[in-house]
């Protein structure tokens, strides 16, 4: 099945992915941009496992301090190369996760982090699990996976801290 060009340059801009694959994907959802974003988005899972196990030795240390200062969050993103480091998109993205350390007060990265014999719910205590403020039908990991799939690097969120008056 052709693909039109418009179809190909509207899936990118929504996604993000390269050419060939918003090609790809659009070929086999048969022209489908809902079905072909859903098939990109798979593929930017498996993308990301496979990416999982390169070191991640540069990245960024980003603040957000909430209006009125009486909260902030500092939080360590760190991914393969500084090029990546520099770019808008993970910049964005480091900027995201420190709103979100400040807005639902995670105590761990995830699950892994959680001690023996502690009771609590991982989706409220580990960032990766959490809804995203900004798009609560996805979560941190899902926005993470999504980030590693445009940059074509692994990606981690190395550690953060949170920072309120009175507590």
């Amino acid at each position: 099945m052709d693909v039109s060009v418009e179809a190909i340059k509207e899936l990118r801009e929504q996604t993000g992915a390269g050419i060939m694959d918003c090609k790809r994907a659009l070929q086999e959802s048969k022209g489908d941009l809902a079905r072909a974003e859903e098939i990109l988005r798979e593929r930017g899972g498996a993308s990301a496992a496979k990416k999982a196990s390169r070191a991640t030795n540069q990245g960024v240390v980003e603040s957000y301090i909430h209006s009125g200062g009486r909260i902030g969050a500092i939080v360590e993103v760190n991914c393969e190369t500084d090029f990546v480091a520099r770019t808008p998109e993970f910049k964005e993205l480091a900027h995201d996760l420190a709103m979100q350390v400040a807005a639902m007060s995670p105590l761990y990265v995830d699950d892994s982090e959680i001690p023996d014999g502690d009771e609590v719910d991982p989706q409220q205590a580990c960032i990766m699990q959490q809804p995203f403020i900004k798009d609560p039908s996805q979560t941190v990991q899902d926005l993470v996976n999504e980030a590693i799939s445009k940059l074509g690097e692994n990606v981690r969120v190395r550690r953060f801290t949170r920072f309120s008056l009175g507590e």
